[in-house]
């Protein structure tokens, strides 16, 4: 009787498998990688762009303000304080930056106020008191920005009306071209929003930052629906027909020194640059301290007051 063997299976390479079993854990790292990384642009996402708004208060004594609330033209409740100036000293407007609110300008509207102008300070959509569902980097702000100066004209009439902005603030005035102003003071504002996120990425997260920005760049185009192409503040500036003042930081790692540069190249005569020694990325005015008058206040007088 024959008895049937089994048929023998062929022996597996082990250099192909290993091979596979290596690729398989690649592809595995590779997937997890990509939806952490998805993940963290998303958060990213959320932590910048998610209201800064907060209980403000009554404004300081010493600044005698009154409170004040107009209506976007993006459609948001804005609050803010009104400073009445002396007739003929001129008006300005203060725009705070990103993730803060008028308490920022406070000790700008206090100079201001001494010199006799009339001052609005108030808060972006999606900032302090004012309404508003996300903040866009400048993109709805330019609409409060002329929504701003339109109720300044209307406040302190026949006054020649200047802008102090920062950062995101000055994104919104240039973003909201056209506009008709007499004199304009820029700190630390970023020429282009792709610029401003790769800046803040190789900041926090080192050589890993320069990877992660265009997943970053795109989570937040997406998030807000705006494409990249419409927050770049430097194409605009050639077309602002005021006297401009560029105040940047000498170290500054959020607004470099280069970019300032850059924006200050593409603003149209008369321009003035004022380079902060030893400033990073912080409130100038508080950080310069007599220096900060001693520069903005003569630009201002020269170009705003009538006397």
């Amino acid at each position: 009787m024959r008895i049937a063997r089994p048929t023998p299976r062929p022996r597996r390479n082990p250099d192909v498998t290993l091979a596979g079993k290596l690729l398989r854990r690649c592809v595995a790292i590779a997937l997890v990688l990509a939806v952490a990384v998805a993940l963290g642009g998303w958060c990213v996402t959320l932590l910048l762009t998610q209201p800064n708004r907060r209980a403000i208060g009554d404004p300081p004594a010493d600044l005698h303000a009154r409170t004040v609330s107009f209506l976007g033209a993006s459609g948001a409740s804005l609050r803010g304080w009104y400073v009445e100036g002396v007739h003929g000293r001129g008006a300005v407007v203060l725009m705070h930056g990103v993730h803060a609110d008028r308490r920022a300008m406070i000790d700008r509207a206090r100079l201001l106020a001494q010199a006799g102008y009339a001052v609005l300070l108030f808060d972006f959509q999606a900032h302090g008191e004012s309404e508003g569902e996300a903040i866009t980097f400048g993109w709805r702000e330019r609409l409060d920005a002329r929504a701003a100066l339109d109720w300044m004209r209307k406040a302190a009439p026949g006054e020649r009306i200047g802008v102090i902005a920062v950062s995101m603030g000055g994104a919104a005035v240039l973003l909201a071209q056209p506009v008709s102003l007499g004199a304009l003071v820029l700190e630390q504002v970023y020429p282009t929003v792709d610029e401003a996120l790769d800046n803040r990425l190789r900041n926090y997260l080192g050589p890993l930052g320069p990877l992660l920005s265009p997943v970053l760049e795109h989570e937040v185009s997406w998030h807000l629906g705006l494409a990249p192409s419409l927050l770049r503040p430097v194409e605009h500036i050639a077309s602002m027909d005021a006297p401009v003042l560029i105040l940047a930081g000498e170290v500054d790692r959020h607004t470099t020194l280069a970019q300032s540069r850059a924006l200050f190249a593409a603003a149209r005569e008369p321009k003035l640059l004022w380079i902060v020694p030893g400033a990073a990325h912080v409130d100038l005015c508080a950080y310069a301290g007599a220096e900060y008058p001693r520069h903005v206040l003569p630009f201002l007088a020269s170009h705003l007051r009538a006397d």
